[in-house]
């Protein structure tokens, strides 16, 4: 899977517009999991996707739908 487009997301946990994108783990073990990535490398939440960080892969459902739908077609 190629890596997404980045987007803009306003953060609450670091009070400003950081850059997101949707991206694969890399693990030794298949399939490799997504996660949303982050710019922002201040942040002591950053690529961990689990709260108090907002970032979700809801973030990227329509995009992740699509892949989906290109790999079943």
């Amino acid at each position: 899977m190629a890596r997404s487009a980045a987007k803009s997301f306003e953060c609450p946990v670091v009070s400003e517009t950081v850059s997101i994108s949707l991206r694969r783990r890399p693990t030794l073990r298949s399939p490799q999991p997504l996660y949303v990535h982050c710019g922002e490398r201040e942040c002591q939440h950053v690529d961990t996707n689990a709260p108090p960080c907002p970032l979700t892969l809801e973030l990227f459902a329509a995009e992740i739908a699509e892949r989906l739908a290109r790999r079943a077609g």
